[in-house]
């Protein structure tokens, strides 16, 4: 009889961007951490640095990139760079903050804050349902390929959003009842179909509480 693994996924939001503390919408466009994100990112990778990790994954995009590096750094291990991992496509949001969203196309921005699951946001973004179909694909992927292993994924707090639901099983379109803070750390358990939370937005490891600036 075939023993079942069970395989530990961490995920690190990454760390302070100044975009992040105006509130104004990144997705795609490759904003680098400011140096409080840095310090975030080296005390992460402090916090991480006793576990027996195996892989390290993180999003292609430069602030999760940044992140991660410190992570490799203090872990000895080398990252890989998946795009599956990157932040949501916010289409014409990108560049305007959320107040700006709301006030230059405030139809779409509602049906953004009211999170319609199939609303495709204009000019190249993503619905979410389409971000929860390549996040979880990319999470599979993972699990599948690490069985009884330990790994960890650095991301966006977009795709952190899908990564909650996915496993606690709720819908897109609730209300988000979890934080997402900058350089916060989630743990996940896979055993075979089984995934569960072990723990979610952990801050113990930094000097203050990560920005939670998302919607």
């Amino acid at each position: 009889m075939t023993k079942i693994k069970t395989t530990r996924i961490c995920l690190v939001r990454h760390g302070e961007t100044t975009w992040n503390a105006e509130k104004r919408i990144q997705g795609q466009i490759d904003i680098g951490l400011n140096a409080a994100g840095l310090a975030q990112a080296q005390a992460a990778a402090e916090w991480l640095a006793a576990e027996a990790v195996t892989a390290l994954y993180s999003s292609d995009l430069l602030r999760a990139r940044q992140t991660a590096e410190r992570i490799a750094h203090r872990m000895k291990l080398p990252p890989a760079f998946r795009p599956e991992f990157r932040e949501r496509r916010y289409g014409f949001f990108e560049g305007l903050t959320y107040d700006e969203s709301r006030a230059r196309y405030p139809a779409d921005y509602h049906a953004f804050e009211t999170r319609k699951p199939d609303f495709v946001i204009p000019f190249g973004g993503e619905s979410l349902q389409q971000l929860h179909a390549r996040v979880s694909r990319g999470l599979r992927e993972l699990a599948a390929g690490h069985a009884g292993e330990t790994i960890i994924v650095v991301t966006h707090g977009g795709v952190l959003d899908i990564v909650n639901r996915l496993v606690r099983g709720n819908p897109l379109s609730a209300p988000r009842d979890f934080l997402i803070p900058n350089a916060g750390i989630n743990w996940l358990r896979v055993r075979g179909q089984e995934w569960t939370l072990e723990s979610w937005g952990q801050t113990g490891h930094l000097a203050g509480f990560g920005l939670d600036e998302l919607p």
